[in-house]
């Protein structure tokens, strides 16, 4: 389903967050599909970012981008803005309206938020701060004359390295919380989803909201994959119920106040595992774009082991 400009023109494809890890590869799988990419950088970004980003062949802005005006002319003529970027109020809500304010101004057609995370929109305001925060820049996006297409990729498989609840490689166990121990979780590597976004971003008849998972996976289907990969026995143990970790989230943070200012508090980080346990991406649009291959759950925990 992806679509280009007519021939001999290459579509022209913004990129805002472009030095970090998902903005990137997605500048990458851009250039991959014959794009012309155009990065929005701040004066103070990383040098060696910038010159790895026009080593690939992606054509570097340096904005203010404070200045709408600065912005709309860095998006002149493109056919879509694709935002990576990460943060808190300042970048999530204020930043992006700025970016939105300018691909509008220019005229751009289409816009991708940085929803790159578990698909929110169904489940309960206040129960997680970085979703919040995206449900109100969605609110403004949604009344701006532009038509946005979201990429819910769930968690980024990255978090299985960290010894989390979820997967201790460390201590060998496996954790879940309620009775969800064949409930599935929603796992995307940043490869399959930065692949996934620059179709996306090539797509003019993309819809509103995108769910994708490189693998699904249960805690107990997880306990037998680990041990078939490593050849080892994992503990797999219930954590709490649902409310009771509700209720640790919730005086986690009210203990926490300097966490408000913090992208990775702890209890942010509670916060997302919790909506892994409680929303399921059920409507998979890993098959949209036939060009694609999906990384499963044994290749990548043959990798991360």
């Amino acid at each position: 389903m992806t679509t280009f400009s007519p021939v001999g023109m290459k579509k022209i494809i913004v990129v805002a967050g472009s030095t970090g890890n998902l903005g990137n590869r997605i500048c990458r799988e851009l250039i991959k599909r014959g794009a012309e990419v155009r990065a929005i950088v701040r004066a103070s970004a990383d040098p060696e970012k910038i010159d790895t980003l026009k080593k690939m062949g992606v054509t570097v802005f340096t904005v203010d981008l404070n200045n709408i005006d600065e912005i709309a002319q860095a998006c002149a003529g493109a056919g879509c803005v694709v935002s990576a970027v990460a943060g808190l109020r300042d970048v999530i809500v204020d930043l992006q309206k700025r970016m939105l304010d300018g691909a509008v101004k220019a005229g751009v057609p289409r816009f991708i938020p940085s929803d790159f995370c578990t698909d929110y929109t169904d489940l309960v305001p206040g129960e997680n701060r970085n979703f919040d925060l995206r449900r109100e820049f969605k609110a403004y996006l949604d009344r701006a004359p532009i038509k946005a297409s979201s990429v819910f990729n769930g968690a980024f498989a990255d978090i299985l390295k960290y010894n989390t609840p979820v997967l201790n490689l460390k201590d060998k166990s496996i954790g879940y919380w309620g009775d969800k121990a064949d409930w599935k979780l929603d796992f995307t590597t940043v490869d399959d989803t930065a692949a996934f976004t620059a179709e996306v971003a090539l797509d003019d008849s993309a819809p509103e909201k995108l769910q994708i998972a490189s693998f699904q996976i249960s805690p107990n289907t997880l306990l037998e994959d680990m041990k078939s990969v490593t050849g080892e026995t994992f503990r797999i143990h219930q954590l709490a119920s649902l409310e009771d970790f509700a209720r640790f989230i919730k005086k986690q943070r009210a203990d926490n106040p300097a966490g408000e200012n913090e992208l990775y508090a702890k209890w942010q980080q509670a916060q997302y595992m919790y909506s892994m346990f409680t929303t399921q991406h059920n409507q998979l649009a890993n098959g949209r774009y036939k060009n694609l291959t999906w990384t499963t759950a044994e290749s990548y925990l043959s990798v991360i082991t």
